[in-house]
């Protein structure tokens, strides 16, 4: 999708419903700097995504709930998060 285009390419669309990537990390404590930098942005958008939180890696997972699928206010908050 267009909007799919402008994102970092390891944004993956899941279905038609979700959009998802995995971040890496060295190491658990750099996990969760960057989950509480996720959750600064999700707060001042008012727009949370699912977060799922492993050692060395985090998988995002966005969608609109209200909508049960995709809007551009998703992509909107992966670029955000891209910016991190």
């Amino acid at each position: 999708s267009y909007y799919k285009e402008k994102l970092h390419p390891d944004w993956r669309i899941i279905g038609t419903k979700k959009i998802s990537r995995d971040f890496n990390f060295d190491n658990y404590k750099k996990n969760i700097a960057f989950v509480n930098k996720v959750a600064e942005i999700a707060e001042t958008e008012r727009h949370h995504p699912d977060i799922y939180n492993f050692y060395s890696k985090i998988t995002i997972e966005i969608w609109t709930h209200i909508i049960k699928g995709l809007s551009e206010n998703d992509f909107i908050l992966a670029s955000k998060i891209d910016s991190l």
